[in-house]
């Protein structure tokens, strides 16, 4: 009964987050956060511009309080908004950016190379930019592009790197966009630092 109820609220939380993507796309929406509270359940969402999240006077806000209670079954909902401190830094964030310019006619390789400057600018330590599926003609391929230091595997590659992938519709078909940051903050498990530690002098006395 255990598992049941871990499946259910997964698959809840899940069905959530892709409603959350399909309905803020404007809003630079990148994750939430579920929390389960005396009061009902805390849904926190974090956006690029949290006045879209709102809406005018709720309105939005309100909508999504209202869908998300009624269609997925969530207890009590209460939706708060936080914003992103630093978007270029959030993989989310990022990958959404690249979606839209994409369904927006703008070549691939441009709007790639365009984010990863853009991120490295921030001071992140590395980042990968992954685009897949049918870019210029009918045959689908996948475009790499990387710059900077990333942790591909391991433990470190899941903790401390943010991932997201997003999905761009185009006429030829759909395209998807992953993105991988490494923020500038982590400390990475085989990083040396080097002090400098002061060199001591030693001053003898001579005895007459």
């Amino acid at each position: 009964m255990i598992e049941r109820t871990f499946i259910k609220e997964n698959v809840m939380e899940t069905l959530v987050d892709e409603y959350l993507k399909n309905k803020l796309p404007r809003a630079g929406y990148s994750h939430m956060d579920v929390k389960k509270t005396p009061i009902g359940t805390r849904i926190t969402v974090f956006a690029e511009k949290p006045g879209f999240v709102i809406g005018r006077k709720g309105k939005m806000v309100k909508e999504l309080t209202e869908t998300i209670a009624t269609k997925y079954g969530v207890e009590k909902p209460q939706i708060e908004v936080k914003q992103i401190e630093s978007p270029d830094l959030d993989a989310g964030v990022v990958a959404q950016k690249i979606a839209s310019s994409l369904e927006r006619g703008m070549h691939f390789r441009r709007v790639a190379h365009s984010a990863m400057r853009r991120v490295m600018a921030q001071g992140a330590k590395g980042v990968v930019v992954i685009v897949s599926g049918k870019l210029t003609g009918e045959r689908s391929r996948t475009e790499k592009y990387m710059e900077g230091y990333m942790k591909h595997c391991g433990e470190p590659s899941e903790e401390l790197v943010d991932q997201c992938h997003k999905i761009a519709k185009l006429k030829l078909g759909v395209v998807g966009v992953t993105v991988k940051i490494m923020p500038p903050e982590i400390t990475l498990p085989d990083e040396i630092i080097i002090k400098d530690v002061p060199s001591k002098t030693t001053v003898e006395t001579v005895e007459e």
